[in-house]
Order: C-alpha cells, then sequence, then structure tokens
C-alpha cells in the first residue's frame, strides 16, 4: 500500500516516519518550500523535530498532485480549522472512494462539525472511506519509539483492519473502534480540560484539584458525546480517559502549556504568537461553548474555560465558580 501524509508538523512527521521506518512506500507532502528544503537537505524536520533523523526510507513532496498520483491511503495530519479548505485543495487529485485517515483533534469552528463530517462535505461526491485515528500519544515520544497504544475509529471494517495492521509496530499498538465520532470528541474535548489543568497546576491548587478537572471533565465529555449519538464507553478507552488523562498532566501538552501561562496572567494572543504548534483547545472551546449553549447542555468546566479565554475572566475566580457552584448527586 503506498501511503501520503499530508501535513509536515510533529505528528505528522513522525506518523510518516514510523511508516517508512516499516519500510512501506510513504509520502510526506510539506506546505513550506523551506521546510522541504531543510527536510531535503539534513534529513531532519528541524522545524518541529529537530535532532531526529527521519527515515532515509520517506519521501518529501510540496507539488499536491504529485502527493497524491498513484497513492492508497491518505493521511491528513493538518489543524482541525483548516481541515476542510485543506481537504478542498486535494479533492482534484484525490480519486473515487479515497481511504482517509485524519489525525486532527477538534470540532470546526462555524458549523461544530467533527471531522468525519467535515470529510463528507468536502468530499461529497467522491464516496470517501473514513478513519480517525487519537488516543494519548505526544510525537516526541512515539518518534523515539517509547510505547503508545491508541484508538482507530471506523466504521469502515476493512479500512479499519488495514490501518492498523500498516501503523501497528512493536512500540506503536493500534486498537480498532466503529464508534468514529465517540473517538473523535475524545481527542477535541481533552483538550479544553488539559486548559483548566494546566490554569490549575500554575496556581498550586495541587493534586486533589487536577484529578477532580479530569474526573469532571470525563463526565462532561460523555454528556457531549450522549447527545451526540456516541458510545459512552468509548470515553472509558484510549481516545476518551487515555488521552484525557496525558494531556492534562504531561509536560508536553501545548494545551496544558497555554492554560499554564494563562493562569501567569499573560494574554492569550501573546502566547499564541509564541507557539509554534496549534493549540486545538482554544478553537475547541470556542465550538463546543457554542454547541452547548444550542443544544441546553450543561459543560460547567467548558464554560469557565471559554470565560477565561474569550472573556477576560480571571483563572482564580474561574475555579472559585467551579468549586461554589449549586450542590448535587454525581
Amino acid at each position: 500500500m503506498k501511503i501520503t501524509v499530508i501535513g509536515a508538523g510533529s505528528w505528522g512527521t513522525t506518523l510518516a516516519d514510523l511508516l517508512a521506518n516499516k519500510g512501506l512506500d510513504v509520502c510526506l507532502w510539506v506546505r513550506e518550500r523551506e521546510l522541504l528544503a531543510e527536510i531535503k537537505t539534513t534529513g531532519e524536520n528541524t522545524w518541529y523535530m529537530p535532532g531526529v533523523k527521519l527515515s532515509p526510507n520517506l519521501q518529501t513532496v510540496i507539488d499536491r498532485g504529485q502527493a497524491c498520483q498513484g497513492r492508497d491511503l491518505f493521511l491528513f495530519v493538518v489543524p482541525s480549522q483548516h481541515f476542510r479548505e485543506v481537504l478542498a485543495d486535494f479533492r482534484p487529485h484525490l480519486p473515487a472512494k479515497p481511504a482517509i485517515l485524519c489525525a486532527n483533534k477538534g470540532v470546526e469552528l462555524v458549523t461544530h462539525k467533527t471531522m468525519s463530517q467535515v470529510c463528507e462535505e468536502a468530499l461529497a461526491g467522491l464516496k470517501p472511506r473514513y478513519g480517525v485515528l487519537s488516543g494519548p500519544s505526544f510525537a516526541y515520544e512515539v518518534i523515539r519509539r517509547m510505547p503508545t497504544a491508541v484508538s482507530l475509529g471506523s466504521k469502515d471494517e476493512k479500512l479499519a483492519k488495514e490501518a492498523q495492521k500498516l501503523f501497528s509496530t512493536d512500540y506503536f499498538r493500534i486498537y480498532t473502534n466503529k464508534d468514529v465520532i465517540g473517538v473523535e470528541l475524545g481527542g477535541a474535548v481533552k483538550n479544553i480540560i488539559a486548559i483548566a489543568a494546566g490554569v490549575s497546576d500554575e496556581l498550586g491548587f495541587g493534586n486533589n484539584a487536577r484529578a477532580a478537572l479530569i474526573t469532571r471533565g470525563l463526565a462532561e465529555m460523555s454528556r457531549l458525546g450522549k447527545a451526540l449519538k456516541a458510545d459512552r464507553k468509548t470515553f472509558m478507552g484510549l481516545s476518551g480517559l487515555g488521552d484525557l488523562v496525558l494531556t492534562c498532566t504531561g509536560d508536553l501538552s501545548r494545551n496544558r502549556q497555554l492554560g499554564k501561562h494563562l493562569a501567569q496572567g499573560r494574554k492569550l494572543l501573546d502566547i499564541l504568537s509564541e507557539m509554534k504548534t496549534v493549540a486545538e483547545g482554544v478553537k475547541t472551546t470556542e465550538a463546543v461553548h457554542d454547541l452547548a449553549r444550542q443544544t441546553g447542555l450543561e459543560l460547567p468546566i467548558t464554560a469557565q474555560v471559554h470565560a477565561v479565554l474569550f472573556e477576560g475572566k480571571d483563572p482564580s475566580a474561574a475555579v472559585r465558580d467551579l468549586m461554589t457552584r449549586s450542590l448535587r448527586s454525581e
């Protein structure tokens, strides 16, 4: 099987390198000409993965047509808010019934759609076969071959089994799951809770507070999933609880780090301007908050994170308001 990975950030580069190291025919599409030249010259993605030598089997291109010609599987690893645009750019070069995998973790801001819904709309008429890769997986650790397990959500059993076999190694383990929307929502909502965890940690509120945020964050994730017809059991798996724990506790989490900066009193735009990679939780917070208001869902952590990000609320006041909400049963 010939595979194209679209997006040469840290995660796209890591997954492309994993496949190339297995001896597979892998092409990595790079958007920036300067980065393409760096990879070809140094054998490293010096922008996002400096110091890591990439597989010599990995091909890199910038032309979309060349990236798609004769390919069997297309893995998109681009920011969620740009997914629709990138799909539209690649659509003229894709075959009918393309096998599409997505490793983005977010909800589209304007439409409140998950990535599978965006893909279905953007590639309408092509009848794409779709799957989503999500779970507790820092690129820094995977590219250094540290043990990792993730979920692959797809209703297409054949695609799921093919992708499971392609990506699995002795350090990267794949579990399949037919609940696509559940896998997608877990990967998206956990970033919101990670921002809250970063705020709490930086304010010195301790392990008890972080554990409460993770647990009640899981409740919010499950509540939203139920409303959108996901299987609530999915949120107890790798793409739900697993990714939530990692992102709320790991120092490599961009969203947790963003929360810590917010708790220091820094402005959101200043924080974002210094980040080389996208913190998906910012736009996802906005999208999920809007979705909750439209559907009447109560998502208190999401509401407080939204208030800190977009309404100028003091982080300490947000935590206090969470703790002093009206009492209720679990």
